[in-house]
């Protein structure tokens, strides 16, 4: 279930060990949120996602033991470990002796944070609609076509806030919007590029390579504070007010653009998720893990394993790497069960 990275990963893994993989996407396209939100240059690699996932899309379809079914969920599955029958949407029906569900997440929805200004101005975007416009190689005010003098990336927008019920890290904002900073300024040298956080966590190998090296080589400007509102001034400009948390003193800086570095949601499907496949789901609303060392992959259900952001917040790489591992153990467990079958 689910044909983004880390389910690519899993069809990938379990046709190079000789089994069929069917993948089940609900879209009407593989790839998951780099291609449906059309991110730009994909972290840590810097390459392009549309070419990164795009081979991972190439390498499941045209691998003769898949099969792809789009614009198709489960509505129901019967059955138990090894011998499972699942009731596709579209009228199919699959056999399977294991269910992989990389479902992944759902960007937080930043509506939900009102006071910050999106969908009230035009000038207030997600870090998605950023990574597009860095995508179209022109970065401009989307209310007038103005080349913007300075540019304010929000860190942690639905996450580590408790008053909106998100009180995890999203792991991946921090370093994203470090680079998203560096492209910003790579295509329009002409604008400053602020970054306003709580902390600041580039974690492992991340930190020379996205947090020094934005402030270094490309002037990115880290402001250590709590953001108040975003509001109009009089110029037509966006006024980021806070207070700056280092000197303890207020800060009004007008801005061109003012972008909310979105956090991961749990997949707003995992109730529904939760019912058809008969699994558990942990208390934020992430799928629910089985043992941590001793079944990894697992779920609450023996046969059904997860992996990447449908746990919880997950990078690229690492989802990727939890998609593979999914379907490793997914074909081990199954061979495993024919083999005590006689």
């Amino acid at each position: 279930m689910g044909g983004g990275p880390a389910g690519l990963a899993a069809a990938a893994n379990v046709n190079s060990a000789g089994y069929k993989a069917v993948v089940v996407e609900k879209e009407d396209v593989l790839g998951g949120a780099p291609i449906l939100s059309g991110y730009a240059k994909l972290v840590p690699s810097g390459e392009w996602a549309k070419d990164a996932i795009g081979r991972m899309v190439k390498r499941v379809e045209d691998d003769a033991n898949s099969t792809v079914h789009k614009s198709a969920k489960v509505e129901k599955l019967e059955g138990e470990a090894g011998n499972f029958t699942a009731t596709l949407t579209n009228g199919e029906s699959v056999q399977a002796g294991a269910v992989v569900l990389a479902t992944g997440f759902t960007h937080f929805d930043s509506i939900n944070k009102p006071e910050w200004g999106f969908g009230t101005y035009e000038d207030v975007l997600t870090t998605t609609q950023m990574e597009q416009m860095v995508g179209s190689g022109k970065i401009a005010c989307p209310s007038d076509g103005r080349v913007p003098e300075r540019v304010c990336i929000l860190l942690c927008v639905g996450s580590r806030d408790r008053q909106i019920g998100r009180e995890w890290c999203s792991k991946i904002c921090c370093t994203v919007s470090a680079n998203l900073a560096m492209e910003i300024k790579e295509i329009s040298p002409e604008t400053d590029v602020f970054i306003y956080y709580m902390d600041i966590r580039t974690f492992g190998l991340y930190e020379d390579k996205f947090y020094w090296k934005s402030q270094e080589e490309f002037k990115t400007k880290f402001v250590k504070a709590r953001i108040a509102e975003v509001t109009a001034s009089g110029d037509g400009r966006l006024l980021v007010k806070g207070e700056d948390t280092l000197v303890k003193r207020p800060i009004i800086i007008p801005f061109d653009i003012v972008v909310h570095a979105i956090g991961m949601d749990p997949n707003a499907d995992n109730p529904e998720l939760s019912q058809v496949f008969g699994i558990g789901l942990e208390k934020h609303g992430f799928i629910e893990k089985a043992e941590q060392y001793t079944n990894t992959c697992g779920t609450t259900r023996k046969g059904i394993y997860s992996c990447g952001a449908a746990y919880g917040p997950e990078t690229i790489d690492d989802s990727i790497a939890q998609g593979a591992a999914a379907g490793g153990r997914a074909v081990a467990d199954l061979h495993a069960l024919v083999q005590k079958a006689g």
